[in-house]
């Protein structure tokens, strides 16, 4: 059944604002046209011909692109969309070819780009919008928002009085709450003494009002002011707090330097914990410790018969073709952070000693995220590195094809992100993390302190 715009009004339909959606947003998620409850959703038809540009791409561009255009095909069969379809959540879509005020918005930027046309189609709802007011007093005029993750756009947007906000339905959490792994309760120093006497503690006994997750690991301090302290781990069904099963003991010669630190070795040698998340600023040794791990758990404990790294290549699948040489030498620009650190642990003396040890042990594979989507991968220790980088479905896509009895550690620092639609809160790493957190299959730690050189510390907190 066909509800064509102005059927809706005349049945007294009543929508609360106006979004026109930028190209990024639909290809950053291409479920976005539902995320507006009862209100109007704008396509300007620049966008479609955006969104045509990119279908035949391979990466994950090109997938949303052509996920936008089969969604569009299919709400066509419920009425034309350059009148308005009604959605099921109560809204409207619609596509929209005017664009008049587009001589007013030229005028101010001085081209015809995609993005100024998009701007031109807002700004022609919000005058449209003032003049119903000012013909009748008992008209509300409905609020025009240009959604956006182009932050140029959303300046252009208020430079031309319009409101523009970003795309945040996706966001797993506000920044300031994103799941940190551990935290510090001050207690009476009984409750201290409870837990060296019998070695666990029940989470009803600290009384606190703060939920606490399985894996996560709680710091214990006296709150009468002395340096009496206890370091926890919470259960994995999450019903009571137990002492880390590890000593500080050095992990291919690695040392944890810090309280954080130490937490990420006990997750990375947890053998009942296949899923590990590490975040954290350059320098905290995130990857250092996941590869020491890896090391000792392939080649000392044999316990997994491969230790497999990568990182993305970003942008994220993209073909690497146009670098000179095989496939090794187009990858060792990207994947030189992998193997520096792989020199440091084992300790080579010259270049070129790594590829030879690694060509010797054989159970060691560094590959380009590129190259393991779509395997299964059983009995491995994986790392994936530069996971800030991955989309939620690209990191759905990678974890769920995690073979029986492997291991996955994603990691990255959800504050240095190149790719362009992803943000501190909204990328594939956070997302995990904070889905996972309820989980007793998986552990998540932020690494806070730097442990690179005081120099890199500083200019970490400087710059």
């Amino acid at each position: 059944m066909r509800f064509p715009l102005n059927y809706l009004r005349q049945e007294g339909y009543k929508m609360k604002k106006i979004f026109v959606l930028d190209t990024n947003v639909l290809l950053h998620d291409p479920q976005a046209i539902f995320a507006f409850e009862d209100n109007e959703v704008i396509i300007p038809a620049v966008v479609l011909e955006e969104i045509d540009s990119k279908k035949r791409l391979a990466d994950e561009l090109g997938r949303n692109a052509r996920s936008v255009s089969r969604l569009l095909d299919g709400l066509r069969e419920q009425g034309h969309l350059h009148e308005g379809i009604r959605l099921e959540q109560g809204g409207v879509l619609k596509v929209e070819l005017n664009h008049r005020s587009f001589v007013r918005v030229q005028e101010m930027f001085g081209d015809m780009s995609n993005d100024n046309r998009i701007l031109a189609v807002a700004l022609n709802y919000a005058l449209e919008e003032k003049e119903k007011e000012a013909g009748s007093e008992s008209v509300t005029p409905r609020h025009v928002v240009i959604v956006s993750k182009d932050v140029l756009v959303r300046i252009k947007a208020d430079v031309l009085g319009l409101e523009a906000q970003d795309y945040l339905s996706d966001q797993t959490v506000e920044a300031s709450d994103i799941y940190s792994g551990n935290l510090t309760i001050h207690v009476h120093p009984a409750v201290i003494d409870e837990f060296y006497s019998y070695r666990f503690l029940s989470v009803s006994a600290l009384q606190i009002r703060t939920k606490l997750h399985p894996n996560e690991f709680v710091i214990l301090r006296d709150e009468m002011g002395t340096s009496k302290s206890a370091l926890l781990k919470v259960s994995q069904d999450g019903a009571r707090l137990e002492p880390l099963f590890l000593s500080n003991e050095p992990v291919w010669g690695i040392t944890a330097r810090n309280a954080q630190q130490r937490m990420a070795l006990e997750l990375l040698l947890n053998d009942d914990i296949p899923l590990v998340t590490l975040s954290g600023k350059a320098g905290t040794g995130k990857t250092l410790l996941a590869l020491a791990a890896g090391l000792l758990k392939v080649e000392d404990e044999h316990k997994y018969k491969k230790l497999l790294i990568a990182r993305p290549v970003v942008p994220m699948g993209k073909d690497i073709g146009y670098l000179p040489g095989e496939k090794d030498e187009k990858l060792r620009p990207w994947m030189q952070p992998i193997y520096d650190n792989l020199e440091y642990l084992f300790d080579t003396k010259k270049a070129g000693d790594i590829d030879k040890i690694l060509m010797g042990l054989g159970s060691i594979q560094v590959e380009a995220l590129t190259y393991i989507r779509g395997r299964s991968i059983p009995g491995q220790f994986i790392i994936i590195d530069e996971a800030q980088n991955l989309s939620k479905h690209e990191v759905k896509t990678i974890v769920s094809r995690v073979g029986e009895g492997s291991k996955i550690i994603l990691m990255g620092d959800p504050e240095q992100i190149d790719h362009p639609y992803l943000d501190a809160v909204s990328n594939g790493l956070t997302y995990i993390m904070e889905r996972f957190k309820q989980e007793g299959l998986s552990g998540h730690i932020t690494l806070e302190k730097g442990e690179r050189s005081k120099l890199a510390q500083l200019a970490t907190d400087l710059l």
